[in-house]
């Protein structure tokens, strides 16, 4: 049996419960592209994953391999395969789990061209960000001008993303960062950054219209005091938010869903520099359980990428 090497979970725990190890290599079924994989996006959801936080949303069968975003360069085509051919260049969300793996088997609906002018980092880092923070930013309802957006973990690739899509939308956007990232949330276009190590975000802000909580934990706690009476909260970290949700208030869960013409749409600002894409760090592909255990413990602003070369 030919093998691919992977990241694979074999047991919830720690850092040392995912491993470097062989697994069979992937075959296009028909509506798939093979996809050899030269960059990967790193995600909270990651260690989220490892850990069992949210494994009844995301119930697995063990072991199983990690990574929810690639980008990569077409190697074969299955049955039915039209937009893609063999060389192309990819990305894309998986909407499910196998990014870290030299082959991945993707579904032709969900990937996108990778624009000439992007690099495999560049793009690996787009997928889930960009489309998590579009798609979270409207999960309320439409976002309307002078609207009064407050994000969480704005400095994160995810939360930098939204930043600029409220600011493209007309709202006026308060953000919590810390420390140096204040002044790159500042250059993404928000109106107001709060550092949080300083003041707390709930003696500055109030009558918040849509809080978009990508932290989770005690300052979705602290948020729904700062909502307009018509106000809501988007949280793409705790699954159980409407059991945290107060009487009166409104909690939304939320899942991205992958969005092929989207992403390409968004790759192509990037590439132009209509929006700001930051990785901050680049990995080799035998240091992803370490950064993927510094994605939990440590705040820095921008995208961790995996680069496979490496």
């Amino acid at each position: 049996m030919k093998t691919i090497r992977a990241l694979t979970l074999a047991n919830y725990g720690g850092a040392d419960s995912v491993v470097v190890a062989n697994v069979a290599t992937p075959t296009a079924q028909s509506g798939q592209v093979l996809v050899r994989v030269k960059a990967a996006g790193i995600n909270g959801l990651d260690w989220k994953i490892r850990e069992g936080y949210v494994r009844d949303a995301f119930p697995l069968q063990l072991p199983a391999v990690l990574g929810i975003e690639l980008a990569g360069v077409v190697e074969a085509v299955g049955a039915g395969v039209s937009r893609f051919k063999v060389g192309d260049r990819v990305m894309g969300p998986l909407g499910g789990l196998g990014a870290y793996a030299d082959l991945v088997a993707v579904d032709e609906i969900k990937l996108s061209h990778i624009p000439h002018n992007l690099s495999d980092i560049d793009a690996a880092a787009l997928p889930v960000a960009s489309l998590s923070a579009w798609q979270s930013l409207h999960a309320a309802g439409p976002i309307q001008k002078g609207q009064r957006v407050l994000i969480h973990g704005a400095a994160g690739g995810l939360g930098g993303f939204a930043v600029q899509f409220a600011r493209q939308a007309g709202a006026t956007v308060y953000a919590t960062a810390r420390g140096k990232a204040v002044e790159y949330v500042q250059s993404l276009g928000a109106d107001h950054v709060i550092d949080y190590e300083k003041q707390p975000f709930e003696d500055v802000v109030s009558d918040i219209d849509l809080v978009l909580d990508y932290v989770g934990g005690e300052v979705l706690a602290r948020s729904w005091q700062v909502l307009s009476d018509k106000g809501a909260i988007v949280g793409t970290t705790a699954p159980d938010i409407l059991a945290l949700t107060p009487a009166g208030r409104r909690g939304i869960w939320f899942m991205m869903k992958p969005d092929a013409t989207h992403l390409g749409a968004i790759a192509e600002q990037v590439a132009q520099g209509q929006l700001q894409s930051k990785v901050a760090e680049v990995v080799g592909f035998a240091d992803l359980p370490a950064a993927i255990e510094r994605n939990r413990t440590q705040s820095r602003f921008g995208k961790t990428v995996v680069d496979f070369s490496r």
